[in-house]
C-alpha cells in the first residue's frame, strides 16, 4: 500500500502562505503536515499530490518522492488538511475495501484498491478528483478522531494543542542532550526535551508547567530569555538574550527571535530578532520584521476578528488573531499592523499607522499608499537574503514566483 498525502480545493482558503508551498508543508505543532501524517505510516512509500505550479519545487524538495504520479497498487489518500487521532491512523492501516472517510461533507481520507486506481482525475489545476462510485463505502469521522483544517488560523488556534500531541513522539521527554549552563533554569523537567548541541546560556528559564517544551538540535537560548509550554524551538534557531516566548508558539528551524511572542507559528528561516510584539501569528519563511515591529491580535471592544482568505473577508469567530505574513516580506522599523492583517509573498511595508488588513503579493509602501515591488528587484534580495544562511534560489522556485507575478500584474 502506498500513502498519498493531497492539497483539494480548499487550497485557496491557505493563501498566500501556500503562493511557494503545499498545503501539507505548513507547519503545525512541531512537525510539517506531512510529516504528522508520516510518522504513523513508517515503512510506507509517501506520494504528493499537489497543484501542477508546485510540482517541480515538491520534486526538489523531496527527491525520494512521487509528485502527482500514480502508479498501480492500492492506495491510501490522506487530505493534506486532516489532523487525526493515533487511534485513527491504526484504523486506516486495516482497511481493505474500497472507502471514502469524510467530515462535514469534506474528503479526509480514502482508500482505493489497484484495480480502481486508473478512474483517478485531476481538475484544470491539478488538483485531485476522486471518484463516485457505487462500490465505495463512505464513512463518516468523528470530532474524536480528528478535524479538518479550514482557514490559516485554524492552525494559530490549535497549535499549542498539537504541540502536546507531537511532544508525544519527541525521542525522550524530560531528557537533555544539549549544554545545560549552570544558572539556567527548567521547571517541571519531565516534560522538556533539549536535543543534541542545544545550548542554554546563564539566566534562561525554561517553563514546562502549562505545557511542553521542545527545544530540537542546535538551537541556542541566549542568557535572560523565558520560554514557556506549549512550546517548540526548531533546529539551529536562535532566542535572543531577554525574549519573552509565551505557550502556543512553534518557532521552525534556522530561525532568530526576540522581544515578545505568544501564540504564534513561525515556519522556518525567518528573523524577528529585536523587540516588538508578535501574538497569534502566522510567519513564513525568509520574513524579517524590522526593530519594534507589532501586531494587535486583540480588538479593543474583545469582539470577534474578522481577517482574509483568498481575498474574501471572513468572520474567523476568534478574539484573538494577529499577522499572517508569508515568504520573503519585511517590515520597516516601527511597523505596526492591525489584527487580523494578512500581507502576500515578498511585501515591504513601512511606514507611521496601519497598512491596510489585506496587503497584495509583491507590494511596497504602507498606510500612505503602495506600489508593486518590480519583480528582478525582488529576485535579487531573495538571493542574497538565501545565500546568507547558504541556500540557493533554484530556477524552479524563481519560476514560480515569476508565476505568482504574472498572475498579479495581469489582474
Amino acid at each position: 500500500m502506498r500513502i498519498a498525502i493531497f492539497e483539494d480545493e480548499y487550497v485557496h482558503h491557505f493563501y498566500p502562505m501556500v503562493r511557494l508551498r503545499a498545503v501539507f508543508e505548513l507547519r503545525l505543532g512541531i512537525q510539517l503536515l506531512w510529516e504528522k501524517c508520516a510518522r504513523h505510516f513508517k515503512g510506507y512509500p509517501i506520494d504528493f499530490f499537489a497543484r501542477d505550479i508546485l510540482k517541480e519545487v515538491i520534486k526538489e524538495n523531496y527527491p525520494e518522492n512521487r509528485v502527482n504520479e500514480v502508479v498501480s497498487a492500492n492506495y491510501l489518500f490522506i487530505n493534506a488538511r486532516f489532523v487525526g487521532s493515533f487511534s485513527f491512523y491504526e484504523r486506516l492501516k486495516s482497511v481493505k475495501e474500497f472507502s471514502y472517510f469524510s467530515q462535514g461533507g469534506e474528503l479526509a481520507a480514502a482508500y482505493i484498491p489497484a484495480q480502481w486506481i486508473q478512474s483517478l482525475a485531476f481538475d484544470e489545476d491539478g488538483l485531485l478528483v476522486f471518484p463516485d462510485h457505487a462500490e465505495a463505502a463512505f464513512v463518516e469521522i468523528s470530532l474524536t478522531e480528528g478535524r479538518m483544517l479550514h482557514y490559516l488560523w485554524d492552525l494559530i488556534s490549535s497549535n499549542g494543542e498539537e504541540i502536546i500531541n507531537d511532544f508525544k513522539y519527541s525521542p525522550g521527554q524530560g531528557f537533555c542532550r544539549g549544554n545545560l549552563m549552570e544558572g539556567s533554569w527548567l521547571i517541571n523537567e519531565q516534560e522538556i526535551y533539549i536535543g543534541s548541541g542545544a545550548t542554554l546560556y546563564p539566566g534562561c528559564v525554561i517553563d514546562a508547567s502549562q505545557g511542553p517544551v521542545y527545544i530540537d538540535d542546535e538551537a541556542t537560548i541566549l542568557p535572560h530569555s523565558f520560554i514557556q509550554g506549549p512550546c517548540y524551538i526548531g533546529n539551529k534557531s536562535l532566542i535572543k538574550a531577554g525574549a519573552k516566548i509565551y505557550g502556543n508558539t512553534s518557532i521552525g528551524p534556522i530561525c532568530k527571535v526576540g522581544g515578545e511572542v505568544e501564540g504564534s507559528i513561525i515556519h522556518s528561516y525567518t528573523n524577528k530578532q529585536h523587540d516588538g510584539f508578535l501574538g497569534h501569528s502566522y510567519l513564513g519563511q525568509w520574513v524579517n520584521l524590522g526593530a519594534d515591529t507589532n501586531n494587535s491580535d486583540l480588538k479593543n471592544n474583545y469582539g470577534q476578528i474578522r481577517s482574509y482568505a483568498n481575498n474574501e473577508e471572513i468572520e474567523t469567530g476568534l478574539r484573538f488573531l494577529g499577522l499572517m505574513l508569508a515568504d520573503h516580506s519585511k517590515s520597516g522599523i516601527n511597523t505596526m499592523f492591525n489584527t487580523g492583517t494578512v500581507g502576500g509573498i515578498f511585501c515591504n511595508v513601512y511606514g507611521a499607522n496601519f497598512p491596510p488588513k489585506k496587503i497584495p503579493d509583491f507590494s511596497w509602501g504602507g498606510s500612505e499608499g503602495m506600489v508593486t515591488y518590480e519583480i528582478d528587484k525582488a529576485l535579487a534580495t531573495a538571493r542574497v537574503v538565501m545565500q546568507r544562511r547558504n541556500v540557493q534560489l533554484t530556477q524552479a522556485m524563481e519560476n514560480l514566483i515569476r508565476y505568482w507575478y504574472r498572475q498579479l500584474i495581469q489582474d
